[in-house]
């Protein structure tokens, strides 16, 4: 059987494309994708870590469920959330891993938890595994026309 190897990307509904960009951006760090006018007509598209996130223009957003992102400096994450005035619910500790999580919404509802495992990843036999981290963006092969690799 054929297993998945990721989450390529999550579609989230929203209802103002440039509100979104700029608080994914601000709150995130998501970054733009310039996919070309083509696909830049029909979503937003950002990266966010090594994955990223697609959207359903609406005029009413209707969320459901949540994502959740895994997050390196934790107290970075909240002095940005304070310094934005975005709203969390209070941080819980994860006692498996010394970590935390909290929750955040977006401008259109969208529930998004932040996780921190300072401990890092194991495999089945405990030994380390580095997360995947291209800082100039992991990107799919794309055919000519439909924007740059980078």
């Amino acid at each position: 059987m054929s297993r998945v190897t990721l989450i390529q990307h999550i579609n989230i509904p929203i209802s103002d494309r440039d509100r979104t960009r700029q608080w994914y951006e601000q709150v995130l760090g998501a970054e733009f994708l310039d996919r070309g006018p083509e696909l830049n007509a029909r979503q937003l598209q950002l990266k966010i870590g090594s994955g990223e996130i697609h959207t359903t223009d609406t005029s009413n957003p209707t969320p459901s469920g949540h994502f959740a992102v895994e997050i390196h400096d934790w107290e970075d994450m909240i002095a940005n959330l304070d310094a934005l005035g975005v709203p969390y619910t209070p941080p819980t500790m994860r006692a498996y891993s010394g970590g935390h999580s909290t929750y955040i919404r977006d401008p259109d509802g969208n529930c998004i938890e932040l996780v921190q495992h300072p401990l890092g990843l194991t495999d089945s036999q405990g030994n380390a595994v580095a997360l995947v981290h291209d800082p100039h963006s992991l990107t799919w092969a794309r055919l000519p026309g439909y924007g740059s690799a980078t």
